[in-house]
């Protein structure tokens, strides 16, 4: 779980766990012997991603465009432009905006214990974990209702009004050598602060960050635009977008109208061209943050950290426990990334090679930069594993999760109120059993994998000139899929050990 709220839960949850070197399903406390070893469920997953790819390679004849998957469009019936209705979506908008103020205010003004305050709650599990779900499952909610968008959008009104039609963006041009590498720094900023500063939990924190963030965003909108800013630097409203190309709606513009259409799962990461090296990198860093948010639970991190602290230790300069801590996490996670993104872009470089180089070969052409181009190509295809491992590490936390915003829902401050009768609603631990949560984590790991490999597959079908150079090319990226289904499911199998700094 998020170093940000194991006071939250740790209470309850220690009552129940029984750390054990039998297998027991990650992120959730409670021991589970797993029925039969688990190198048969290791290799049974990596079997069922090769099965996929058989089948792909047997049954599948050509790569699918985006131009070609079914569409329905939902405006076109009573209820979806009903929910459309700006009405209704300025009401969702107001209450979203009510929401951050609240949690903001809390984190200032209320009680400074993570168990009895909202903020760290709301931020780190309803907002974040909630919100990856959403996107991913049902559509890029966070780009309709987003706060930090609706504020300046609601200051640009009010300005333009007051001045007689001025604009209150600054409209400079945009580098374009930029691209969304601000975007990048913020994530891993993110990142940081969830997994590794050990006063994260602290609500006057979060509401800190909030408003450094707002202050910073609100920054890049007046300068550059409010559109320009959130497509290329406010990192949330790119994530939860990149989230969403799996779910299965979409909004479409035009000059003429506008579409809200329901359509096939996943067909939103079939790419028409490769995306910038700088988004490239975004989504292999999402990867590597939520596997390095599990490995930094089992057993194997602590020895890994022991062996880095020891190494440090012996370095010209001198720093607290603390500081040692805080350091050989950090060396972790930008580790881990730059692992990611070497195997990543060596089994681009592979794809590239295996293909058929003929003058004909699509991106697999002998140039320059063929292999960055494929890795940029195919870089959507791993999504469904980011929202797999989403699911599989955080589902148990985010169901606690809801059961302590009943009791904060009535005093959100910690000041002894009782607003809604719920503030001694009685949360339980054993609402969701480890049995469940280990299958849930392999089911969804298994098929996010075998996605992954499909979603390749017909990328590949596409670009490449036969269908045996597409059969080749896809060998790295089935070895890549199987080699982490393998790793994903042994670090959710790893008994918990708490380690993190704080």
């Amino acid at each position: 779980m998020q170093q940000a709220i194991p006071k939250i839960i740790g209470a309850v949850l220690a009552s129940a766990c029984v750390f054990a070197g039998s297998a027991c399903a990650h992120g959730f406390g409670p021991r589970y012997d797993l029925p039969v070893p688990l190198w048969l469920y290791l290799t049974g997953a990596a079997a069922a991603v090769a099965v996929s790819f058989v089948v792909m390679a047997l049954f599948v004849r050509g790569g699918l465009r985006i131009a070609d998957y079914p569409r329905i469009d939902l405006m076109r019936s009573r209820i979806g432009r009903t929910i459309a209705h700006p009405w209704l979506l300025a009401f969702f908008r107001a209450a979203v905006m009510a929401v951050f103020i609240l949690v903001v205010i809390a984190g200032f003004f209320g009680h400074q214990s993570p168990v009895k305050n909202i903020a760290p709650l709301m931020v780190w599990a309803i907002w974040w974990v909630g919100m990856a779900y959403v996107s991913a499952l049902l559509g890029d909610l966070w780009a309709l209702v987003n706060p930090l968008n609706t504020a300046f959008a609601w200051a640009e009104k009010i300005y333009f009004r007051l001045r007689s039609g001025a604009v209150l963006a600054r409209g400079l041009r945009y580098p374009p050598a930029l691209a969304v590498w601000p975007a990048v720094v913020f994530f891993f900023a993110f990142a940081w602060s969830e997994l590794i500063w050990e006063r994260s939990d602290v609500p006057a924190n979060v509401a800190a960050v909030m408003l450094l963030y707002c202050a910073i965003t609100w920054t890049g909108m007046f300068l550059f635009g409010r559109e320009m800013w959130l497509r290329h630097g406010e990192v949330f409203a790119l994530i939860f977008s990149l989230l969403a190309r799996f779910a299965p709606t979409e909004v479409c513009k035009s000059e003429a109208r506008r579409e809200w259409n329901l359509r096939p799962y996943a067909v939103g990461l079939l790419v028409e061209a490769p995306l910038h090296p700088s988004m490239m990198v975004l989504i292999i860093l999402m990867l590597a943050t939520v596997t390095f948010d599990g490995l930094i639970e089992t057993p194997l991190w602590v020895e890994i950290a022991d062996d880095l602290g020891l190494r440090i230790s012996t370095l010209p300069f001198t720093l607290t426990a603390d500081g040692m801590r805080t350091a050989v996490y950090t060396l972790g996670l930008a580790g881990t990334a730059l692992l990611f993104l070497s195997v990543y872009l060596a089994c681009a470089l592979l794809i590239a090679r295996f293909a058929d180089t003929s003058p004909a070969a699509g991106i697999a052409r002998r140039q320059r930069h063929g292999a960055l181009r494929t890795a940029c190509l195919f870089v959507c295809t791993l999504i469904p594993i980011a929202i797999a491992y989403h699911l599989a590490h955080y589902l148990s936390f985010l169901l606690m999760a809801f059961q302590y915003l009943i009791p904060l829902a009535s005093d959100p401050l910690g000041l002894g109120w009782d607003l809604f009768g719920t503030t001694n609603y009685f949360v339980r631990a054993g609402v969701i059993d480890a049995r469940f949560v280990w299958y849930s984590s392999v089911i969804a790991i298994v098929i996010g994998h075998i996605a992954a490999v499909c979603l390749a597959h017909a990328m590949a079908l596409r670009e490449f000139s036969t269908k045996q150079a597409a059969l080749r090319s896809q060998y790295p990226m089935l070895a890549l899929m199987i080699g982490y289904t393998m790793v994903s499911l042994w670090i959710i199998a790893q008994p918990i050990v708490s380690s993190r700094p704080g």
